[in-house]
Parts: C-alpha cells; structure tokens; sequence
C-alpha cells in the first residue's frame, strides 16, 4: 500500500514539475540594479574628487538606505499605502536635491533613481504630479549646475520616464494578480454552483421517484391477493418509472434535462391514481416556452411527492392558467395538512419547495405553499411567460433530502 502511495506522489510530482509556470509579480530586488547609476559618484568620492568627502560619503549612504527602505516597502500594499512610506520618501527627495545642489555632475543621476522610487510609492494623480514635479526640479538643477555634464532636458526627461514606466509595470502587474484571483475564485464559483445545480436535481428527482415507487409497490402488494394481472400492471409500471429515473439522473449529471409540464402531469395521474387519489387536470392559455413548462414541471413533480408522501388526500387538482405574459400553476388537495387548521398564509416551510421557491424568484416568479381556505393544501405557482434564468445556475437551492411541507 505504501509502495502504490509513494508511486502516486511521485507521479503527481512528475505532473507538477511538467506544468508549465506562470511568472510571478515582480520583487524588490528589481529595482536593486538601479543603484549602479550611482557608481559615478562613488567613484568621484573615492577618487577625491569631491569637496567634503565625509558629508558625501554619509549622504551617499542616506541615499541607498532610503531608496532600498522605499523600494521594498512600495512592493507590500498595506506599507505602501501608511504614511511611513510617504516620510521615507520625502526623506529620500531631501537627500537627492541636497546631494544634486551640492555636488552636481554625475551625482545628478540620483534624480532618475528617486524617480524609480517614487513610482513604487505614488498612484493616480499624486504620481502624475509628483513626476513632473521632479522632472522640472532636475532640469533646473541641472541649469543651475552649468557644468556641462548633463543635457536639462535629458535628464529631466529620463526622470519622468524612469518613475512612470515603473509605476505602469507595477501598476500592471498588480491588475494581473487580481484577474487571476479573479479568474481563480470564479472557477471555484463555478464548481460550487455545479454541485448545487446536481444535489438539487438529484434530490429533486429521487424523491419523487422513491414516493412513486413506494406507492406503486404497496398498490401491487394490495392487489396481489386478488388480481394477479392488475399487480403485475403495476410492477411493470415500477420497472418504468426505476428506468426513467436512470436517465434523467444521466441528464441532470450532464446538465441536459428539461421536462416539459405535460409530461409530468402524465406521470402525476398515474402516480395519484396508484395511491388511490383522484387526480384532475385543466389547462388554459397559450403554449409556453420549454424553460417555463420546464420550471412548472419542477414545481407539479414536488407538489405530488407531497401529495403522495405526507397527505391523506382522496382528490387531487392541476389547474394552469396562463396569459401572453404570466402563467399560473395551482395545485389543491383535499388532505390534512400539518397547518390545515390554521389560515392560509403564504410561504414554504419543506426543503424541496425551498429550493423552488428560489428557482421561481431567480426569474421573476413566487411560490406560495399553506393551507387552502377550505382545508386541504395548496400549491401556487407563478411566473412569467419569457422567464429566462437558468435551471440549475442558481446558487439558492437546497441540496438535503426530499421536501416536507
């Protein structure tokens, strides 16, 4: 056993190592390079060439401090937004325009660092200021400075551009992470919706199925004593209904199925008759589109189970009125049901007309379950004509056992 598990590790392994790897976000340490642009001025203040070395040795060293502190603190979300970060950064602005005054030369290059730096810090308006800003400081320091080592305007573009290229990468590479955890969490969704859709129609059709088939077994069993011919009628009709019940589970698996209205008030008469229960229907209006019979057929198949499964009923009534816009499904039963005393209200109280009751609002329609004025229970149902919501796509339905009332 150990060996097969440790074989499926290693495959998984194997699996893995083959999959190609996304790239991740940039880090940090990209921007780290960047600080070789001050090796002219390292190289001025080791060679002497630079007035007071010490104080240009520590700004030197103030510099890189505060522009490696910024840099990794402008790649974490939650530093880069506090107030710290914004300090070091002035800090960082201070130091350059300090160094660049005093020394000038290369050391004016300092400029297209804190450029870099800032775009790591500053977003929206405030990064399109503060680049301009700068880039207009460079060029007037480099003007001031007349010592011929760098074109203004070159550097005050270089500036401009170093920190806005940065700030786009970032800023690009931020939107990339959240399409991805998008895209992650919508699969998840997706899943999830998947198995609702599947526990629902499951629980949907195998508790309807059960009641008939219960029915149907205690009719054959009554009628067995004394007509052997009418019991195996009812056996085969066992048989028929066990084989329908496989191929719509094929169906809900595959997300295929969609019943029409007429076909489950077929099989509603048989299965009240069966259990000893005059069924009674009556149709009017014009035809409905299959997504329409196909949710009232839902709301019939559950309207029977309850029937069959929780009532003492002796009638049974389908009536369906339906117009150009709205069509209405009423289901009434002479039975005592565990509210039958009380008055009628609206509402649902099982799980199975739970779970339709959010099917129905999904696409503009309600459900009302209760007693009925007269005693008994009713079911109504009703919805527009062009419901368009998608059967099994909704998130609300309840994937526990078959629906009480």
């Amino acid at each position: 056993m150990s060996r097969i598990g440790s074989l499926a590790l290693s495959n998984r392994r194997r699996r893995r190592a083959q999959r190609p790897r996304r790239p991740g976000p940039p880090g940090p340490y990209v921007l780290l390079p960047w600080l070789l642009m001050g090796l002219g001025a390292f190289s001025n203040l080791f060679q002497g060439e630079t007035s007071s070395p010490w104080v240009g040795g520590l700004g030197l060293l103030a510099f890189n401090s505060l522009y490696v502190s910024v840099v990794f603190r402008g790649f974490d979300k939650r530093k880069r937004e506090s107030p710290v970060s914004y300090v070091l950064l002035a800090a960082l602005a201070a130091v350059t325009l300090a160094l660049a005054i005093g020394y000038g030369g290369s050391w004016l290059l300092f400029f297209p660092l804190l450029s870099l730096a800032c775009g790591t810090i500053l977003r929206h308006r405030w990064l399109a200021a503060g680049l301009l800003g700068l880039a207009v400081v460079a060029s007037l320091v480099a003007v001031w400075r007349e010592d011929g080592t760098s074109t203004p305007w070159t550097l005050g573009y270089g500036t401009f551009i170093s920190g806005a290229v940065t700030a786009a990468l970032l800023t690009l590479s931020d939107t990339v992470m959240e399409l991805r955890a998008t895209r992650q969490e919508l699969a998840r969704t997706a899943v999830e919706k998947e198995r609702l859709r599947f526990s629902r129609d499951l629980h949907d059709l195998l508790g309807h199925t059960l009641s008939v088939i219960v029915v149907k077994s205690e009719a054959a069993r009554r009628l067995a004593p004394r007509d052997m011919d009418a019991a195996l009628l009812q056996v085969a009709d066992i048989e028929s209904v066990g084989r329908q019940a496989l191929t719509e589970i094929r169906e809900a698996v595959t997300g295929y199925r969609e019943e029409s209205l007429a076909t489950e008030l077929d099989r509603a008469r048989s299965a009240l008759t069966a259990a000893g229960i005059e069924p009674s229907v009556r149709r009017s209006g014009p035809p409905l589109p299959p997504q329409t019979e196909a949710l009232l057929g839902w709301v019939a198949r559950e309207a029977v189970t309850n029937v069959l499964r929780y009532s003492t009923a002796t009638t049974c009534a389908f009536v369906v009125d339906g117009t150009q816009d709205r069509v209405r499904l009423t289901v009434t039963d002479d039975g005592r049901g565990p509210s039958a005393d009380g008055p009628a209200t609206p509402g649902v109280g099982g799980t199975g007309l739970k779970g339709l009751t959010e099917r129905l609002a999904a696409v503009g329609g309600s459900l009302e379950a209760g007693p009925g004025p007269a005693g008994g229970f009713v079911v109504i149902a009703e919805l527009p004509v062009d419901g368009t919501g998608e059967q099994g796509e909704d998130d609300g339905a309840d994937p526990a056992c078959a629906g009480d009332r």
